[in-house]
């Protein structure tokens, strides 16, 4: 969903940092090759992921739903010396195509890939992360919250993506996976752990911060 006049979207692009070139190719080769080009961050969204990794200075940063890497390499711009991103996808098909481009930004060494279920992988990975990209299968947002709670330190920020779901949460009648996404929403809003904020960048991305 559009949440902004095409102009303005133009606009937004045009007095931005603009995209690398590195990034510019992995959008391209995700279109191409990709099925969903769509569900790609793309450049407004990855200079926010990028700009709060680095204003965070992570040194932990765990990302659910990898795609094709572009969320990744944006996270992964913030990370301290001695950080670490993890990253974890169930679709083995795209694991070669994000390799490449982690070792062609350099960041290769600070990424590590899990493929496979989150929900299994996620209880694995024992240390605290300060900074949560969740932006995989709608219908487990909250299960990734609630496993993911007591791995985060104080003050740190979970990102999720699409939690407006082209404005379709405001529809009488849900779909499976609007449903899920609006109890997540109720979820995290009533939750006295948590800060939340919505905001309405591409299909809303909710902040949260932990108390």
């Amino acid at each position: 969903m559009d949440f902004l006049d095409q102009k303005l979207s133009n606009y937004i692009d045009q007095h931005s940092q603009e995209e690398t070139p590195l990034l510019k190719s992995l959008s391209r080769e995700t279109h191409l090759k990709a099925l969903l080009p769509q569900m790609l961050s793309g450049h407004p969204q990855g200079l926010f992921l990028s700009m709060i990794s680095k204003m965070i200075k992570p040194k932990f940063v765990l990302e659910v739903g990898t795609y094709t890497g572009y969320s990744a390499i944006c996270l992964a711009q913030g990370l301290i010396k001695g950080g670490h991103l993890h990253t974890i996808d169930i679709n083995e098909e795209l694991h070669s195509l994000c390799l490449n481009y982690f070792k062609e930004s350099g960041l290769d060494q600070f990424i590590t890939q899990h493929i496979g279920d989150a929900k299994n992988i996620i209880p694995k990975l024992d240390m605290s992360f300060d900074l949560i990209f969740i932006d995989a299968d709608k219908q487990n947002y909250a299960v990734y919250f609630d496993l993911i709670i007591d791995k985060l330190n104080s003050g740190a920020i979970i990102l999720v993506d699409n939690v407006l779901w082209s404005g379709k949460i405001l529809n009488d009648k849900k779909d499976k996976d609007t449903q899920a996404i609006h109890d997540f929403n109720r979820k995290v809003h009533l939750d006295s752990r948590v800060e939340n904020l919505i905001l309405p960048i591409r299909d809303g991305i909710s902040i949260l911060r932990v108390k």
